[in-house]
């Protein structure tokens, strides 16, 4: 099913330099703004603390709920509305982590019954998180985050370049630069961050030019995810981690489905110029981009509509994480394959043409 011409020839590597501009004035604002914040807007399950969901009958005010929860001196909670409009649901968030769970429930509902009435209250759920819990399930996610990329820039090595010795050296090194600098005591963001620079760097050397567009596309579409949460003061919890993975599998394949038809086309003629070459190819895959992309996310915005509060978090980074990973696939991921352009690419045609005079 096709709803796009096959011979439409839209310039897309002609317009990758305003494309590489608009990308990087986000991913700067995204930085800037968890500076300004002083990192995510981390929920229960990482910041550690209490999380109360409770349902009202008759319309109150978070004042007249933290006045309610003074007797059991919780009236410093973070208290916000929850799920859609006129539902009368509030997420009751308590910093404090030596409160007493057991029996925590009761009190709060005899709490807020005395003064809105038993019929009116109704607690849905109680959760409550350590700080070094919640911290251990920060560090985990990040590392989950990071593998995950790590792994698919090993696949790609080896799926489009097959230089599996090299991503072997590769994961080789990174796994020794972790290792020293895991040793060094250095912050857990910052061994990311460095770990992450530290695969470019090995990518650029190693000649794995595929693996590289990769990598640096899925860290545009997890930033760009990641500052649309700091831009509207989401919480990034559990679920929201499993919504970034499921964005790197997802942009990587659209990723694929790309350097697949690039790769294919490069093979028929050496001798054209390699932006000719990718401005062809994903002009032909633009269709099953299109449709692929539409598709899925129809039905994630159908989650964020009707799913209720508990998947909005979910369905807004996969929302946020589609558009960004088929932005990606077409204007940073391809174009950084012209990096080689004069290098591999050119040096293969140049020998083609030796090997025909040759002849």
């Amino acid at each position: 099913m096709e709803f796009i011409r096959p011979n439409i020839n839209i310039d897309f590597i002609g317009r990758r330099k305003m494309a590489h501009l608009i990308s990087g004035t986000l991913i700067l604002l995204t930085i800037l703004l968890l500076i300004f914040r002083g990192g995510p807007n981390y929920g229960v399950d990482f910041a550690g603390g209490i999380l109360i969901q409770a349902r009202f009958v008759h319309p109150i005010t978070p004042d007249e709920i933290r006045e309610a929860l003074k007797s059991i001196a919780m009236e410093d909670s973070i208290i916000q509305e929850f799920g859609e409009k006129g539902e009368l649901e509030y997420l009751i968030r308590v910093n404090k982590t030596d409160i007493e769970l057991g029996g925590l429930s009761g009190k709060v509902k005899k709490s807020l019954d005395s003064m809105f009435g038993e019929e009116n209250v109704e607690i849905r759920r109680v959760e409550m998180v350590g700080p070094k819990v919640g911290k251990d399930l920060r560090e985990k996610a990040l590392f989950a985050i990071f593998y995950a990329l790590l792994f698919m820039v090993i696949y790609i090595s080896g799926r489009f370049e097959y230089k599996w010795t090299m991503s072997i050296i590769m994961a080789a090194s990174l796994a020794l630069g972790v290792y020293i600098i895991s040793a060094l005591g250095m912050s857990i963001i910052w061994l990311i961050v460095v770990a992450l620079l530290i695969t470019i760097g090995l990518c650029w050397s190693l000649r794995l030019e595929y693996a590289l567009g990769a990598i640096i596309a899925l860290f545009h579409d997890v930033s760009i995810t990641i500052g649309a949460f700091a831009l509207t003061n989401r919480e990034v919890t559990l679920p929201v981690v499993a919504a970034l993975l499921t964005i790197v599998g997802y942009s990587l394949n659209d990723t694929i489905v790309v350097f697949d038809r690039i790769r294919e086309n490069h093979r028929r003629s050496r001798s054209r110029n390699l932006a000719e070459v990718i401005n062809q190819s994903i002009n032909e895959t633009l269709s099953r981009t299109l449709l692929t992309s539409a598709t899925t996310l129809i039905v994630v915005i159908s989650l964020f509509i009707l799913g209720g509060g508990v998947i909005h978090d979910f369905a807004f980074a996969l929302s946020v994480g589609i558009v960004a990973g088929t932005y990606s696939s077409i204007y940073v991921a391809s174009p950084v394959l012209l990096i080689w352009e004069g290098q591999l690419w050119e040096r293969g045609a140049t020998n083609i043409k030796r090997r025909g005079k040759g002849s």
